[in-house]
């Protein structure tokens, strides 16, 4: 597994790791692809797609959504065994928001609700706990991350930037380049992030 293949920071939860390895495997051999074709469409390690087949691995968010783009589908799309409904409102109820990420500070990322298709965008909803961070790896060329800080203080680093975000205030960051989140205070920072990946 190479260092961009996994999380930097904290770890994916096994809930979340065993429904996507679930999904993926589905996917894949119902495409009649093998480990080795997918892996190598997707740019990731025949043994860390083996891995997360088996929901034995720790892959980067970026990992996942390559592997769900060479599956023809997105990263909301292997969350779900189900087709989005035609309904014009689709309410998510609490208990349905996903955990996905928490580090071993016990901060966590639990992504509400998402869009599916072409323009699919995720709606998240993060706590940092003080002294805490989060580092992600580049998204495709022309993403972006939308940011509302509701608690606490926010900083953001990507290049050679960094910016502090108050509570009530908003951000948007250039995702495709490397990027961190920071608690640098002495209260949790409470923030919805909204993703929207360039295809």
């Amino acid at each position: 597994m190479s260092e961009q293949d996994s999380t930097e920071d904290g770890v994916l939860t096994q809930s979340f790791l065993n429904q996507v390895g679930s999904r993926i495997r589905l996917l894949r051999t119902g495409r009649d692809m093998t480990v080795q074709q997918l892996a190598d469409q997707a740019q990731v390690s025949r043994r860390l797609l083996t891995q997360i087949e088996h929901g034995q691995a720790n892959p980067s968010l970026v990992a996942v959504t390559r592997i769900a783009r060479s599956l023809g589908t997105d990263f909301t799309e292997l969350l779900s065994d189900t087709v989005p409904g035609e309904a014009a409102i689709e309410r998510v109820a609490a208990d349905e928001h996903l955990l996905v990420w928490t580090s071993p500070a016990g901060s966590t990322a639990h992504l509400l609700v998402s869009t599916p298709g072409v323009r699919a965008a995720d709606l998240w909803s993060w706590v940092l706990v003080p002294g805490d961070s989060y580092g992600g790896m580049p998204d495709p060329q022309g993403s972006f991350e939308l940011f509302h800080v509701t608690s606490g203080e926010l900083t953001l680093t990507a290049d050679d930037e960094v910016s502090r975000i108050a509570a009530g205030e908003s951000a948007r960051l250039r995702s495709d380049r490397a990027y961190r989140y920071v608690n640098e205070g002495s209260v949790p920072t409470v923030f919805l992030r909204t993703v929207v990946l360039a295809r």
